[in-house]
């Protein structure tokens, strides 16, 4: 099996690379923009049989305590909408694009890959945003109009590129924090790195040789 690891920063997945796994990597850049561009290129110039994102998350749940790793299993671009009169409506309210306009599924980018299924990992609802959650109004309005899990901002650019261009995929996040706590004392940064290189690797060796999988990576 042919995978590529999909990663914002070269500092999410350093561990990994230096384990020299059987995958070909890209590092994209933070952000959804940056994403898309990268992503579509590489998917251009070679046919993969999987594509891994993999980096850290904020979460909205108190169970994603930092340093869970999870799976994402649907995603959206959500700050792509309309702020008018201290309200927030997305661009389907709007009427500017239909809920379920390929690729959206009821207004998101859903992922029904099924090696989901083969790694004891929850699957949480994510989204992606172009400016990180600092405060409590915008807090609110995201759990209002999506009831998310997590928080990236490069989450559905993956899900979006994916799925126009019918490659299999995986995104997999490791929690670093809650979303609205700016206090970094309180990051589980080094935590939440472990666990996602840890993972990331037991997934990538197990996908494309067949390696067993030993010890539990959901610890």
């Amino acid at each position: 099996m042919q995978i590529l690891v999909v990663a914002a920063t070269t500092f999410e997945i350093a561990a990994f690379l230096e384990a020299k796994p059987e995958a070909d990597h890209l590092i994209t850049g933070v952000g959804a923009p940056m994403a898309i561009y990268h992503i579509v290129k590489r998917l251009h110039q070679i046919d993969y049989d999987l594509v891994i994102q993999a980096g850290i998350a904020g979460s909205f749940k108190e169970s994603l305590k930092p340093g869970k790793l999870v799976f994402v299993k649907q995603d959206c671009f959500a700050d792509l909408g309309v702020n008018e009169k201290q309200e927030f409506s997305t661009i389907f309210e709007m009427g500017f694009a239909g809920k379920n306009d390929f690729p959206f599924n009821n207004g998101w980018l859903k992922n029904a890959n099924a090696m989901m299924d083969l790694f004891p990992l929850p699957k949480e609802k994510g989204v992606t945003v172009n400016t990180i959650t600092d405060n409590e109004k915008q807090t609110g309005q995201l759990i209002s109009a999506y009831h998310p899990h997590i928080e990236t901002m490069e989450g559905a650019a993956l899900h979006y590129v994916c799925l126009q261009e019918n490659v299999p995929f995986l995104q997999l996040r490791a929690i670093s924090n809650k979303v609205g706590e700016r206090d970094k004392s309180k990051w589980k940064l080094k935590e939440a790195i472990t666990k996602l290189n840890d993972g990331l690797l037991k997934i990538v060796n197990h996908l494309s040789g067949g390696v067993p999988i030993a010890g539990n990576i959901v610890k």
